[in-house]
């Protein structure tokens, strides 16, 4: 009579390769210089989380309408909580920021269906928030139409300045970026080649805090007599040139990136140049080049700190202009704290995003 041969049941993994020992044997004491950061980390955190924790929460003021009320030694937040309005808002009349509220909720209803995997018009709905609802939340911050009260761009100012020089440079920037990209590598244009080259290079042969500079004091010296232009527009004109530059280049890296057959395709096909480029070639380079566009964005988003020495008062600005209140003596920790805290928040969920748009667009070519 045969044996019949029987399977042993599938025995479990060793204790020591599953689970959180494994994750800390492969990530914090994979060797010995690992296992020497990992101690030195974790005493480092021992000695300053404590007391970081007691002064940011614990034994923080949260309440008071000067200096006088923060006694218990740890942080200030009062003063934030005073001046909050002032560093959102800027110097917008306090009875018309439902205005900018309007465009902020606005701009999360209309961005909340890009998530909906289901949603069947996404590339309408976002042409829509990048080119038109940017001019529909400028006429309704700015007013003077529809019996809007006009409020000058002078009085714009705090977060809400900080989010429009970096929306309207990314806006702004991506499509001329495209665009410049495409001229550089026109070899059979040569002129169209050498003029984005120039104007490749010289922008990027220059630092921001130069263009902001000539944008507002240089150029209205070569205005005609009676022409000028407004301060936040020509820095925003300067940040979007100044930016395009730079996403020229990381496109112009996603097209090398695209395998020589993937032209030699289109052109089988009888496709013209912008459709061979609109349909193939830019779709595959700029999914390859997600993480520099995302990066040059977050990078474009902290810049705009810059726009203080032209006498814009965004995000940072308007700390700094509020620390010199004598009912606020030093509260200039708390003050960059909420700063930092803010900007964290952005350009921490502009880099989730990028992660999840990467794998959400990942079609099986991933190198």
């Amino acid at each position: 009579m045969a044996n019949t041969f029987t399977p042993l049941p599938d025995q479990p993994p060793p204790p020591s390769s599953v689970g959180a020992i494994a994750w800390m044997r492969a990530h914090l004491f994979s060797s010995w210089v690992n296992s020497a950061l990992t101690v030195l980390a974790l005493y480092f955190l021992a000695a300053t989380l404590p007391g970081l924790i007691d002064w940011l929460f614990i034994s923080a003021n949260w309440v008071g309408d000067n200096k006088d009320a923060c006694v218990s030694g740890g942080a200030c937040w009062a003063f934030v909580a005073k001046r909050f309005e002032i560093f959102i808002y800027g110097f917008y009349p306090l009875d018309q920021v439902w205005r900018i509220n309007l465009i902020f909720v606005g701009l999360l209803v209309l961005t909340a269906p890009l998530f909906l995997k289901s949603f069947a018009y996404k590339l309408y709905l976002a042409g829509f928030i990048l080119f038109v609802f940017p001019v529909i939340a400028f006429f309704l911050m700015s007013g003077g139409v529809f019996g809007l009260v006009h409020v000058e761009t002078a009085k714009w100012g705090g977060f809400t300045l900080t989010l429009l020089l970096a929306a309207v440079g990314c806006v702004g920037a991506l499509p001329l970026g495209i665009l410049l990209a495409l001229g550089r590598r026109a070899t059979g244009m040569p002129v169209v080649k050498s003029l984005c080259v120039m104007f490749i290079e010289l922008w990027r042969g220059v630092p921001l805090i130069t263009v902001l500079f000539m944008s507002s004091v240089m150029l209205p010296l070569f205005l005609p007599e009676g022409v000028s232009f407004d301060k936040l527009l020509r820095a925003l004109i300067g940040i979007t040139l100044f930016q395009s530059a730079y996403m020229a280049e990381v496109v112009r890296g996603g097209l090398q990136a695209i395998p020589k057959g993937q032209y030699e395709a289109a052109d089988a096909l009888g496709l013209g140049y912008w459709r061979k480029y609109g349909l193939i070639i830019l779709p595959q380079a700029l999914k390859i080049v997600i993480p520099g566009i995302v990066n040059t964005f977050i990078e474009l988003f902290k810049d705009t700190t810059l726009v203080t020495i032209v006498g814009l008062l965004e995000l940072l600005g308007m700390v700094k202009s509020a620390l010199g209140d004598p009912a606020w003596p030093d509260v200039s920790k708390e003050g960059y704290v909420f700063a930092a805290f803010m900007f964290w928040i952005f350009c921490f969920g502009m880099s989730r995003y990028s992660l999840w748009l990467e794998r959400r667009l990942h079609t099986g070519h991933k190198r």
